[in-house]
């Protein structure tokens, strides 16, 4: 005990230290896997360049005030292979994570852009099927699609259709979210089930010999999150753990807060079949990307009634506690056991599941 206690001590330390530095010469689909990498090469070259108030937060969006009215701007863009997957496609996933951005913030969405890069081939049927998805999704949001681009590329020089969204919605409560906001004795609650999402869409590629019925969570957030913020106006912060999951969002949290994230393995809920999935493709639940999920840091006082709003939601009835924010080791996330033990759970290193949204 006291050996593997010794070790975490020295990984802590070895991670307190790590300059944000990029190793390699050109980008490879690490970059974009939305873990460590990924976020090295946002702090190295893009925040490098664009420095300003507004980005160095390193939220998922912007958050400024305009003539008296608070707004949040965010934008993404959406590759995901195969386009179309069980529980949903890429035209709902671009509408819903844009919206899930914007509500990180507290923003109601108001208003989208779409742009679209298409490669020659590309079939009509399948471009309209999506489209037609994007424009449902809008509409059971309230979000209106109001403009945008379209672009071609050459056979060969795409995969099918690109979509890049842009959003922009206006805080109505009176919040300061941050993922700089966390503070010692937080509660960390999850919104549901995790992990989904990328199963989904890796079975949907026929990379796992493994059946069952497993659909993605893609799904819109900002009425969750309103009831959350009408009950507990001090939410620190909230963040949507897509690419790199649960354990990357923990970690951008812990680093911008200089706090340490306790995560407390059994209370983590994961469904048997996603669980078993993982332990074919030897990756933790806690990496994969989920398109419906929200993890929400909140004073202790506030846990419980921030704990019941979110499962009185259709998409939270799974919610759980499942840590807590401690003061040290700053800038760490440690993952406790169901024996007691501890050991530190990392931002996600390589690209086990690429192209995923």
């Amino acid at each position: 005990m006291a050996e593997r206690t010794g070790n975490v001590l020295k990984q802590i330390e070895r991670l307190r230290r790590r300059p944000v530095r990029l190793r390699e010469t050109s980008i490879t689909m690490t970059h974009g896997a939305g873990g460590k990498a990924t976020h090295d090469l946002i702090v190295a070259i893009f925040l490098e360049a664009f420095r300003n108030p507004f980005l160095e937060r390193l939220d998922d969006q912007a958050t400024f005030e305009l003539n008296g009215v608070r707004l949040a701007f965010t934008t993404d863009a959406f590759t995901v292979h195969p386009l179309f997957f069980p529980g949903g496609d890429i035209g709902c996933l671009s509408v819903h994570g844009t919206i899930n951005d914007l509500a990180t913030a507290g923003a109601r969405p108001l208003f989208l852009a779409a742009a679209f890069v298409l490669e020659e081939g590309f079939p009509i049927d399948d471009l309209k099927r999506i489209v037609d998805s994007m424009a449902k999704a809008a509409e059971r949001c309230n979000v209106q699609i109001v403009t945008g681009d379209t672009k071609t590329v050459q056979r060969g020089k795409g995969d099918g259709v690109y979509i890049v969204t842009t959003g922009i919605g206006v805080v109505e409560h009176p919040v300061n979210l941050s993922i700089a906001n966390a503070r010692p004795g937080d509660k960390v609650i999850l919104s549901g089930t995790i992990g989904e999402h990328g199963i989904a869409v890796m079975m949907a590629r026929g990379n796992l010999d493994f059946e069952a019925d497993i659909q993605s969570d893609t799904a819109p957030l900002w009425d969750m999150v309103e009831s959350v913020l009408k009950v507990c106006p001090r939410v620190r912060c909230m963040r949507d753990p897509t690419r790199g999951g649960v354990a990357t969002v923990l970690n951008e949290i812990a680093q911008a807060s200089q706090v340490c994230i306790r995560v407390f393995d059994e209370t983590v809920p994961v469904r048997p079949e996603v669980r078993g999935a993982c332990e074919i493709l030897g990756i933790d639940p806690l990496y994969v990307a989920n398109e419906g999920k929200m993890v929400f840091i909140v004073p202790p006082e506030d846990a419980e009634i921030v704990l019941e709003t979110v499962k009185q939601h259709p998409l939270g009835k799974d919610a759980a506690i499942i840590g807590q924010v401690e003061e040290e080791p700053a800038g760490i996330v440690l993952l406790e056991t169901g024996i007691g033990g501890a050991r530190v759970l990392d931002m996600l290193t390589g690209d086990p599941l690429p192209r995923i949204c």
